[in-house]
């Protein structure tokens, strides 16, 4: 099992929907929580994309030098760059990290945002064109020598000088929940996205993009995309829950869910539609929590319990073949460490931290009394 973490290039703090506790994305800030996901263990972290966030690539590149071992899931953006520089840049940054890229393909959902940035594409539309702009990728990151002539790009003598570490180019994360989006992730993903729905949901979706790329001879893995709230008893995760969205009124929800209803993205309709814009019902299945898609778009579901509660529901997940978890929480610090410390023992994963040696650095707490190492369960042994 792989389980990544999020950095929030688009802000941070301990409530949804207001300032109160809010708190200063900076360089400083992103440098410390780089620094947990790579010594905590994760298997990397995902960075958001979007005119409302800090430039992906930028803040991943300033964070490779304060890391060692983390992967960054690095967006690009089809129609917004042309798929040879885009090419480049991740030839670079892979060579430059020692293989540490992974590449998270993003269409978009929002036309007024794609307007913004020049693209005056309907939804369909723009999965063509990003069917051309990975058909590119692909072979110039192969190291062959493009001449493409599409619908929407055209490349002459499009190539690759300094090759990428991983052969053969960075994996490719992808999600789309409509069928278009689908279809193209069946050609091109390694890796198929889905956000945080219910089990049966992701089984269906999951079987609907196996066969589509059986048809096309390919087999790809399987990720979701999820918020966490993982505490020592079920009753105190809950309670995290509700104090999380303490501050969000029907106001805030109306005017968020105004903005989510003017996207085109089929994958944010499914997550609008678990909860319905209200906070009546939000547990939406077993330990699956819709709140956080009250306010905030795209990854909008979180599960909700104890350790051994929110690995059993992550296991299920994994029983449909999910393998990579990319989860969340706010603070994104502290939650870390939180998820590392009380989920992480309960994972089928490979915990591997900066710090190796075990008599200087295990992590066994507070001396007590000067003299005495605690026990795991807080409990002194007999001098």
């Amino acid at each position: 099992m792989q389980v990544f973490w999020f950095i929030p290039t688009h802000g941070d703090g301990r409530y949804l929907g207001t300032a109160t506790g809010g708190r200063t994305v900076n360089f400083p800030y992103l440098r410390q929580l780089a620094q947990a996901v790579d010594h905590l263990g994760f298997s990397g972290a995902l960075l958001p994309t979007g005119r409302s966030c800090e430039d992906a690539w930028i803040v991943a590149s300033s964070l490779l030098a304060v890391t060692k071992r983390m992967r960054f899931l690095v967006a690009v953006r089809p129609g917004l760059i042309s798929p040879s520089a885009a090419a480049r840049m991740a030839a670079t940054f892979d060579r430059l990290s020692g293989g540490r890229l992974l590449i998270n393909v993003v269409t978009g959902g929002d036309p007024v945002e794609l307007a913004g940035d020049g693209v005056h594409l309907d939804h369909d539309t723009r999965y063509e064109l990003t069917d051309e702009f990975l058909t590119i990728w692909r072979e110039v990151m192969q190291g062959r020598e493009v001449d493409f002539n599409g619908q929407h790009l055209k490349v002459k003598g499009g190539k690759l000088l300094f090759p990428p570490v991983q052969h053969p180019y960075p994996p490719l994360y992808f999600g789309g929940s409509s069928p278009a989006g689908q279809k193209v992730a069946a050609r091109h993903a390694d890796v198929y996205l889905t956000w945080g729905e219910p089990p049966a949901q992701v089984a269906k979706k999951i079987d609907q993009v196996r066969k589509l790329a059986g048809d096309q001879g390919r087999t790809l893995r399987f990720g979701i995309r999820l918020h966490v709230i993982v505490r020592e008893t079920e009753q105190e995760a809950w309670d995290a829950a509700d104090r999380l969205i303490r501050y969000v009124d029907d106001e805030t929800i109306a005017a968020a869910q105004r903005i989510f209803s003017r996207f085109d993205s089929e994958g944010q309709h499914r997550m609008s539609q678990l909860h319905g814009g209200k906070k009546s019902n939000l547990q939406i299945s077993p330990n699956l929590w819709a709140g956080v898609g009250l306010v905030r778009g795209g990854a909008g579901t979180a599960l909700v319990g104890d350790p051994r509660t929110v690995a059993e529901r992550m296991k299920e997940y994994a029983s449909i073949g999910i393998e990579t978890f990319i989860l969340s929480g706010y603070p994104h610090l502290e939650e870390a460490y939180r998820t590392a410390e009380l989920l992480f023992p309960e994972l089928p994963v490979a915990k591997k931290t900066a710090d190796s040696s075990p008599h200087l650095y295990s992590p066994f707490g507070e001396m007590v009394a000067n003299d005495y190492f605690p026990k795991q369960k807080g409990v002194v042994a007999d001098g």
